[in-house]
């Protein structure tokens, strides 16, 4: 017996289905592929300066050449691109980051300002009265001072000196065994009693709780004359306390004076609120040891 196969033509056209469907799968993997490889072929590729300008003379101006009008358009963004991007993107964070921070500072200084004068106003009235026994005259004590950006403000303080104590000798600087002190004036200072009242400062937004100390205007032209950088130090809002007043000494000399500034220009340099709180921290051992006190 003889046996005869004929092909079901419903099978046949279900094959040239399935094979169609190969194809146009294929090609399409294909098209995807090529796109996909001339992308990132693109984004690995360094931007070539003679693609976007050319050189016509040392008399004449660069121009975008024509020649990459339409072709560089529709490339995926350079690495220079990415980089700029990514610049862009990082100095918007440490923006972000600096203006959180003076946010952050400033609310801190309010808050501390508000509870340093509740909690030592006892304090206060005990320094206000020894004042007004030990020297005729104001218990406060006013001074033009530098702030940020050459702002000057009347700073204020318990007063130590006696009145017009300066009259005779013009702004001099403090030494040890001052005669120009009231007789509770030394202790004042050397327990810093006599920087509570720049709080008010502080509240009135003059000043911060940490900062470089504001220096008188006219030591800090003659300061300007002498030592470079030293406007930099007005960068900032000028502190009740500060680096240099934590780990350097009053200043004696042109010599300390610069000295304090390299202290003043590194806290700038590495302003932030652990550096504000480690400072905060070791004030309040030199407020207990009576550290660099005139």
């Amino acid at each position: 017996m003889t046996s005869h196969n004929h092909a079901n033509p419903n099978q046949s056209a279900k094959q040239r289905h399935h094979v169609v469907i190969q194809t146009i799968a294929i090609v399409l993997v294909t098209v995807a592929c090529a796109t996909f490889g001339k992308t990132a072929w693109a984004t690995l590729s360094f931007v070539k300066p003679q693609d976007a300008f050319h050189q016509i003379g040392s008399h004449k101006t660069s121009v975008v050449s024509s020649d990459v009008s339409e072709k560089s358009k529709s490339r995926a963004p350079e690495p220079s691109t990415i980089a700029l991007f990514g610049s862009g993107l990082i100095g918007m964070i440490i923006r972000f980051v600096r203006k959180s921070y003076a946010t952050v500072k400033r609310g801190f200084d309010v808050v501390a300002s508000i509870i340093g004068l509740i909690l030592l106003s006892p304090l206060c009235l005990f320094a206000a009265l020894l004042i007004l026994i030990a020297s005729p005259g104001p218990i406060f004590f006013k001074q033009t001072r530098v702030g940020k950006d050459g702002k000057n403000f009347e700073i204020f303080k318990f007063r130590t000196m006696k009145v017009d104590a300066e009259k005779a000798t013009g702004p001099v600087w403090a030494k040890i065994n001052d005669n120009r002190l009231i007789p509770c004036g030394a202790f004042l200072r050397k327990a810093h009693i006599d920087e509570i009242p720049q709080f008010i400062n502080v509240l009135r937004g003059e000043m911060s709780i940490v900062g470089p100390r504001p220096e008188r205007p006219v030591f800090v032209e003659q300061f300007k004359q002498v030592i470079s950088d030293y406007e930099r130090r007005i960068a900032v809002k000028p502190g009740i306390t500060g680096l240099a007043q934590v780990w350097h000494k009053y200043d004696e000399s042109i010599e300390d004076v610069k000295k304090k500034i390299k202290y003043d220009l590194l806290y700038i340099r590495k302003i932030c609120l652990w550096t504000d709180i480690t400072i905060l921290l070791r004030t309040i051992r030199v407020v207990f040891t009576g550290e660099g006190a005139r």
